[in-house]
């Protein structure tokens, strides 16, 4: 079985369209795991999956995209479902990371970073996540500096997505360094 693609396939379907799956999610993006694998055994291609498959994706990825908890399943970030995903608020590391494409500096200047169709801005707690985050649209991304501390302590909430990955509702420009 091709541990990657049952990843993507499950990213789609708990961050994007859980309702093309009849997946209903908790208000934190949950999903019972008998429900999830209903759902994917009605592709050819995901017949077999069992929650062990599961278990070993998640191990086996170096994202870390996806939890288990008791009996249940979700997606850690990247959602753009219309239903927000709660998340609990965190103090920010001092410094965080953003990679985007050198055609988006300009807009991010005028108007902070926005979440666009997901439902947070994604923040990037080291260069190098950042810059291979950025990769994914422009083969030499811009890396945005984010004075995380200085926003938290001004008020702007920050949500933990994973170790590397840190989220938030918006960040205004003067948060923002080139």
């Amino acid at each position: 079985m091709d541990l990657m693609k049952l990843s993507k396939e499950l990213s789609y379907a708990l961050r994007h369209a859980p309702w093309e799956y009849e997946l209903e999610l908790d208000e934190e993006g949950w999903v019972e795991i008998p429900q999830l694998l209903v759902a994917l055994h009605e592709s050819p291609q995901w017949k077999d999956v069992t929650e062990a498959d599961l278990e070993q994706m998640i191990q086996a990825s170096e994202k870390k995209r996806h939890e288990i908890c008791s009996g249940r399943i979700r997606a850690l970030y990247g959602h753009s479902t219309p239903q927000k995903i709660s998340k609990t608020p965190a103090d920010p590391p001092e410094i965080l990371y953003h990679g985007t494409p050198l055609r988006s500096v300009a807009s991010i200047v005028e108007q902070g970073l926005q979440p666009r169709q997901r439902q947070y801005v994604h923040l990037s707690a080291d260069m190098d996540t950042a810059n291979q985050v950025g990769r994914r649209r422009d083969d030499e991304p811009v890396i945005l500096k984010i004075n995380a501390a200085q926003a938290a302590k001004d008020g702007i909430l920050f949500y933990h997505g994973n170790e590397n990955i840190w989220l938030a509702d918006h960040i205004p420009v003067r948060y923002i360094e080139q």
